[in-house]
């Protein structure tokens, strides 16, 4: 059965989930999204990301057509259209139809389409065994020139960071921002720990403010654990007990090499195994049921 996407008000195929070539959103990347990700029937975090999405759609002035309630419905409706019980989710509203210019006031009305699929961002194995990364000589872009609160469909700078990666033979790389400082992956939020404590860079810095970064630093601090918001450089990330990135995509995703200097002692530390788990057992909680808790007993 092909793929059930939601596209304006009506589920179509996949072969049939087209947008015009005059889209904004295709044209000038003038739109936003969310990554959202389901667990045997939970659509983790929904009400967070649906404000986040609608937050984003308000700094930059783009009306989306649903309330949050229905949107909220609108995503578990394409979860149970394709019938998945784990998922990861893309829901994407553009600007719209309009002319060829940057003017988006030619727009006829912002575009919403939610997609539900299965993806395995990294092997099974390297969960366990933990990644490779590299630095990136591309810098992420400033937050006086694109807030990072925005999670808008401007991607190019983070496709670059993963492809100077991949040419590099690493799994990830690590962001730097025009001063120096590390902010993230090339879609991820960074975590470090130094003697116990976890530190991650404040999200001013230049990184989003991940929905998973968040749960993560609340876990830790349910565990007991000291968590920082501080700055620090590729040099704290050398010399780091353990290091882990975090994404609604990656999910939770140890590192272990960075430019070839090993992590610790080049496995997945114990803070970063403990979170793992709590965090898995969170992503099954946390959330809205996609199906009536009958369908699923």
């Amino acid at each position: 059965m092909a793929s059930q996407i939601f596209l304006d008000g009506e589920f179509v195929d996949r072969e049939n989930a087209k947008l015009s070539v005059f889209d904004h959103g295709l044209l000038y990347g003038d739109g936003i999204f969310e990554g959202i990700r389901a667990y045997d029937g939970n659509v983790f975090k929904l009400a967070e990301h649906i404000r986040r999405l609608y937050d984003s759609a308000k700094s930059i002035l783009l009306d989306i057509p649903y309330s949050q309630v229905e949107m909220a419905e609108l995503v578990c409706e394409t979860v149970r259209r394709n019938h998945l019980s784990s998922a990861y989710i893309r829901l994407v509203v553009t600007r719209g139809t309009g002319d060829l210019g940057l003017n988006p006031y030619t727009c006829h009305g912002a575009r919403v389409f939610i997609i539900a699929e299965q993806l395995a961002m990294f092997s099974s194995s390297l969960y366990e065994e933990g990644i490779k990364t590299v630095t990136s000589p591309t810098r992420r872009n400033r937050t006086d020139a694109l807030n990072p609160k925005i999670k808008t469909l401007n991607y190019l700078n983070n496709i670059l960071i993963k492809m100077e990666a991949l040419a590099a033979g690493a799994n990830e790389a690590i962001v730097l921002n025009s001063e120096g400082y590390v902010v993230e992956g090339s879609g991820e939020n960074i975590f470090i720990v130094r003697d116990g404590v976890i530190t991650t860079p404040p999200c001013y810095l230049g990184a989003l403010e991940g929905i998973t970064r968040a749960t993560i630093i609340d876990l830790a601090l349910e565990l007991g654990l000291t968590v920082r918001e501080q700055s620090f450089t590729r040099h704290d990330v050398y010399v780091a007990d353990e290091v882990f990135l975090t994404g609604t995509a990656a999910e939770m995703v140890p590192v272990v090499e960075c430019d070839d200097r090993t992590i610790g002692d080049g496995t997945p530390g114990p803070i970063t195994k403990r979170l793992h788990q709590v965090f898995q057992l969170c992503t099954r909680r946390d959330g809205m049921k996609a199906y009536p808790q009958e369908a699923i007993s």
